[in-house]
């Protein structure tokens, strides 16, 4: 009787202590926001919502003058790669919940596109975003 009892206490501890698991505590799953660089300048930030073509991005257009620091938050689930479509600007990829290194504006308007999901437009300082053509990379 002794050591069913132990054998059911030891299993209530095992229950309690593995309880915890995936509760979103030090979860290495978890995603990492990237901070903004440029020193005290955050800049703008654009939030990146899904595949919904013009509306994909928040606030679209976005107004950013030459030289201002603009950040691409991800706050779908899916990977995404922002890219003026003038190559002037690439965020690399940005994982689901994390956000691109702030990078300095290199023109006064432009229009960008997700090279992963080509039908995601945005454009900067009211100028009109225009789908980017048909996709051959290697992230089609």
């Amino acid at each position: 009787m002794r050591s069913m009892f132990a054998g059911i206490c030891a299993v209530a501890l095992c229950a309690m202590a593995l309880s915890r698991c995936g509760d979103g505590y030090d979860s290495p799953m978890a995603p990492t926001p990237q901070p903004p660089t440029g020193g005290g300048n955050t800049g703008t930030t654009v939030a990146i919502v899904g595949e919904r073509g013009a509306q994909s991005f928040n606030p679209n257009p976005v107004t950013v003058v030459q030289g201002e620091m603009l950040v691409f938050r991800n706050n779908d689930n899916q990977v995404h790669r922002i890219v003026f479509n003038d190559n002037s600007f690439d965020t690399g990829n940005i994982n689901a919940g994390a956000a691109s290194t702030g990078r300095a504006v290199p023109t006064n308007g432009a229009n960008y596109h997700c090279t992963l999901h080509p039908s995601m437009i945005g454009s900067i300082s009211g100028t009109t975003g225009q789908p980017p053509p048909p996709c051959t990379g290697q992230y089609c």
